[in-house]
């Protein structure tokens, strides 16, 4: 297999992390959300009865977001997932844009360093927190 961006080649000793499970209670609402941010839609199957599996990439990100029903191995009560960050480059337009497209973003807070915050959650409470680090740009 060829190297791309969407597809990079794993190095030996690496722990790539591309997907993180966020729980919602209704999967179409929540994968509606995620694209009015500007998310990625990658896949939407039901490989089997009951079985669901929607998978959204934020923008730029190597990882992505799974919304799922039906297997078990990935159960957790819709709204607990906590804490998850987003690094932007400029965080008043970020939150501008995602305000724009219709999360309800906190003001944006600076925690000493440079290092500035912003909070939301989607329609299940799960929460999100956008990050800038100076040092990054």
């Amino acid at each position: 297999m060829t190297e791309t961006p969407q597809n990079p080649v794993v190095l030996p000793g690496a722990f790539l992390l591309e997907l993180v499970p966020i729980p919602v209670a209704d999967v179409d609402r929540a994968k509606d959300f995620y694209i009015g941010l500007g998310f990625t839609l990658d896949v939407d199957i039901a490989p089997a009865e009951g079985v669901r599996v929607v998978q959204l990439t934020p923008p730029g990100s190597a990882c992505s977001i799974s919304l799922t029903t039906g297997l078990p191995f990935m159960e957790m009560p819709a709204g607990s997932q906590r804490g998850l960050h987003l690094v932007v480059h400029d965080i008043e337009k970020a939150r501008a844009t995602l305000v724009e497209r219709g999360a309800d973003v906190g003001e944006i807070q600076d925690m000493g360093r440079g290092v500035t915050y912003a909070y939301f959650a989607d329609p299940d409470g799960n929460t999100w927190t956008l990050q800038h680090m100076p040092w990054r740009i």
